[in-house]
């Protein structure tokens, strides 16, 4: 693209859609089809003026806490995705006086008042990065609960889709000295370390039986923190936590952007995952698929699940490469394309049959569906 077409592309995302026809887009199709997100976002914000333009400081617009204001957290997460830093400060600091998120971002009590549910687990996740002190405690609240309640709805059905297909004898471990599973209890409790003591204090205790011992899977778990993938990212979190607390899972968590983040230790807490998540950014899954694979030990019985849209924001080829030398190791190799309670994608189908053509598993599933899958796997 020439220097004068980014400008009159500039010009157009400035004079918006009705300047369509005088001035149309350049580029090729993607290209197009970026711009043409970044003026629905622009509209979405500068329409919605009322004849006012909210780029004028001091502009200030009243706005409830209803689903609207849900609606912006997602188009907080686009622009940010889709323009350049400087620009999404500026558009968000206008998104914030003209729909009156501003009282949600330091009043405690406005928040305290709203409803704990998923959709405003939602908008506490996409807007964490703004908030601050009693508000940011209130939102890790709000995280516990919504997620502990996820939990409670998924776990019986999940272990009852995964145990019914493994040795039932599994799920109930004979707790002696003999059957002390050291390593697991020693991480696990980690977080209860006393420093002014020097002491680990052990909240919980897990044992394992000779049988369990010999047939433990490594479950490594990789989840995109792309803002598309919020709904997955909850679930996945979620679905750690239930997984951890099965006898036979050796359960390993990780995040990932450009960077890779591993969560391992708050396995069971699914609220610290959620609240560590960085909406939006870059993506690196070859990054990530290359950190999951020096976590395998034991291939044979080891599987790897990276949710995913599998827009890769790197290099296909080393996510190609990596994923092939995973396969070949004899590890399971799974691309969630989707992992909640409507296992319904939106995902790069190209790459997704790349990589299905290599012999991984790539699709969307329900965490029922998960359990009966991972039942299946190891059974």
């Amino acid at each position: 693209m020439t220097p004068e077409e980014r400008t009159v592309d500039r010009w157009r995302l400035v004079l918006g859609k009705q300047s369509d026809r005088a001035l149309p887009f350049g580029g090729d199709g993607q290209e197009t089809a970026r711009l043409t997100q970044m003026e629905d976002l622009l509209e979405y914000l500068y329409g919605r003026a009322a004849g006012d333009d909210v780029r004028q400081e001091g502009t200030s617009r009243e706005g409830g806490q209803g689903p609207s204001t849900l609606q912006t957290a997602d188009w907080i997460t686009r622009v940010r995705e889709l323009f350049p830093q400087q620009t999404a400060d500026v558009l968000e600091k206008h998104a914030l006086e003209e729909f009156g998120l501003t009282e949600l971002l330091t009043d405690k009590e406005v928040l305290e008042k709203m409803t704990p549910d998923m959709e405003l687990l939602r908008m506490v996740l996409q807007l964490r990065h703004l908030m601050r002190g009693e508000v940011l405690e209130v939102a890790k609240r709000v995280a516990a609960k919504v997620a502990e309640e996820l939990r409670k709805k998924l776990e019986d059905s999940v272990r009852r889709s995964l145990l019914g297909r493994i040795d039932r004898s599994l799920s109930s471990p004979v707790r002696s000295a003999r059957n002390l599973d050291i390593q697991k209890t020693i991480r696990r409790n980690l977080k209860h370390y006393d420093p002014e003591r020097g002491q680990l204090i052990l909240e919980d205790v897990y044992f394992s039986g000779r049988v369990k011992r010999h047939s433990k899977w490594r479950v490594i778990l990789a989840i995109d923190e792309s803002g598309s993938m919020l709904g997955s990212v909850i679930h996945a979190a979620v679905m750690a936590q239930i997984l951890a607390k099965l006898p036979f899972a050796d359960v390993r968590l990780v995040i990932f952007d450009t960077n890779v983040v591993d969560l391992s230790g708050q396995v069971e807490e699914p609220a610290e995952v959620l609240m560590s998540v960085q909406l939006g950014g870059g993506t690196d899954i070859g990054r990530a698929l290359g950190y999951c694979a020096g976590l395998i030990e034991a291939p044979a019985r080891t599987a790897v699940f990276c949710v995913t849209d599998l827009y890769e924001g790197g290099s296909r080829d080393v996510l190609l490469r990596t994923a092939k030398g995973i396969l070949e190791s004899g590890a399971r190799l799974n691309f969630l394309t989707a992992l909640d309670e409507t296992a319904a994608p939106v995902f790069d189908r190209v790459l997704g049959q790349q990589l299905a053509d290599m012999g991984a598993f790539v699709g969307a599933l329900t965490p029922e569906q998960m359990g009966a899958y991972i039942g299946r796997m190891i059974g």
